[in-house]
């Protein structure tokens, strides 16, 4: 009969390791449940020797087809949407009661080839070698990232794994959920405006240049906004002088991508970094989303790892990781600090001045009832909502106010166009009477 060797979790959740003879490997998972442990992993003994050894488990024989497949060339990491999917489904299987490593096997054989599909391959090869998920996944940052791999490997210390994958796969949607509405709101300006600097390039390429040749065969004397319309149609149609090699209308072209690579650079440096989030979360109209999404990122993540069972210093260490936002890194750092010297929390947010007082208000009173996972999570939820309603504010600001600045524009350069036709028409008519 087979020697299979497994690993599983006790009644109280603590890792145990053993072997047991079973004639399959789900009668092997049925007598370790008859034990009272929970198996994470189940495979057969090896036979010294490879002769005694029989065909193997699932995914070894999918380990062997793997190896004769080559490999997957990905690049970046794995998108959001797949990896809640993932992670839901995780969860479900592991809440049916089946072993991890089977669990790893069938998600990664319904995965169609990339990065997420290598991934979960390797992971399932580390697991069954015995290493925890948490720590595999670690390997694996393009995938799984630190607050992924913290909520996993405090749900395998309690046991409890199936409802922390699934508290993860609810943080994932929700997160995706508001980038996606802020995403959609600014999809229509974005569109707009890049229509009308197309359409006013071209106005300023083909329609001006003809208007110049008139002007110029009448012999008309141009007024200076006129002459400064000509003299930039002729720099975006790259006939401003001898010596200009790139037309202007490249340079608009390229400006958001130069801009793009400009503050990226920027922000590779510290003082970069501080000084552009620090303008961010001040800006006139946009600074009051930043913010209020800010808020709502840290408070989600951090009642997130709190409730998962993270101890709260590791948990506001790596929300200060996540949260994207300098200016919040700092207030939590203060914050991690203050509660390491036996301090509140709410003291230091206080202080810092970057969130609203009703946050610190609830955050205090949850500290005081001990329910500060659950009030993190209310204030998030609540944020959520007020970055709808500030998506929303935007929006009606941004139409106005592109309507004004496109109008501007447009009157500008017929305001140009019209002064030298009006002289025309006063000299031809003067020289007729």
């Amino acid at each position: 009969m087979p020697t299979y060797v497994y690993e599983a979790l006790n009644s109280a959740g603590k890792p145990q390791k053993g072997t047991i003879e079973a004639g399959t490997s789900e009668e092997a998972i049925q007598r370790i449940k008859g034990q009272g442990y929970f198996p994470t992993s189940v495979r057969e003994q090896k036979v010294k020797g490879g002769t005694g050894k029989k065909e193997g488990t699932a995914l070894q024989r999918g380990k062997k087809k793997k190896k004769k497949g080559g490999f997957n060339l990905a690049i970046g990491g794995v998108s959001t949407k797949k990896m809640t999917a993932f992670t839901r489904q995780l969860s479900t299987l592991q809440d049916a009661g089946l072993p991890l490593l089977r669990s790893l096997q069938i998600l990664e054989q319904q995965q169609r080839p990339g990065l997420l599909k290598s991934v979960l391959g390797q992971v399932a090869e580390d697991v069954e070698s015995g290493t925890t998920l948490s720590d595999s996944m670690a390997k694996h940052p393009k995938a799984f990232d630190r607050l992924y791999c913290k909520m996993v490997n405090a749900g395998e210390i309690g046991g409890v794994l199936d409802i922390i994958l699934q508290r993860l796969a609810i943080f994932m949607e929700k997160a995706e959920r508001l980038k996606r509405r802020i995403i959609g709101a600014m999809i229509y300006p974005a569109c707009v405006i890049m229509i009308s600097v197309g359409i006013v390039t071209g106005i300023m390429v083909f329609v001006i240049p003809k208007f110049q040749g008139i002007f110029n065969d009448f012999e008309v004397e141009l007024p200076g906004l006129t002459q400064w319309l000509i003299s930039a149609s002729m720099w975006v149609a790259g006939k401003a002088h001898e010596n200009q090699h790139i037309p202007g209308w490249i340079w608009i072209l390229c400006s958001p991508i130069l801009v793009f690579l400009i503050l990226k650079l920027i922000r590779k440096t510290g003082p970069g970094r501080a000084a552009t989030d620090h303008i961010k979360i001040r800006l006139p109209i946009a600074g009051n989303l930043i913010r209020k999404t800010a808020v709502a990122r840290f408070t989600r993540t951090l009642g997130t790892l709190i409730s998962a069972g993270v101890p709260i210093l590791e948990a506001i260490m790596i929300t200060r990781d996540t949260s994207g936002n300098y200016v919040y890194e700092k207030a939590l750092t203060k914050v991690h600090d203050s509660i390491r010297e036996g301090e509140t929390f709410a003291a230091p947010l206080r202080d810092a001045k970057v969130v609203d007082s009703l946050v610190v208000n609830m955050i205090d009173v949850g500290e005081e009832t001990g329910d500060l996972d659950n009030m993190l999570m209310k204030i998030a939820d609540n944020y959520d909502e007020e970055v709808d309603v500030a998506v929303q504010s935007l929006l009606s600001l941004l139409e106005p106010l592109l309507v004004v600045v496109l109008g501007s524009v447009v009157g500008t350069i017929v305001m140009a166009l019209f002064l030298p036709l009006v002289k025309m028409i006063e000299s031809v008519s003067g020289g007729t009477g």
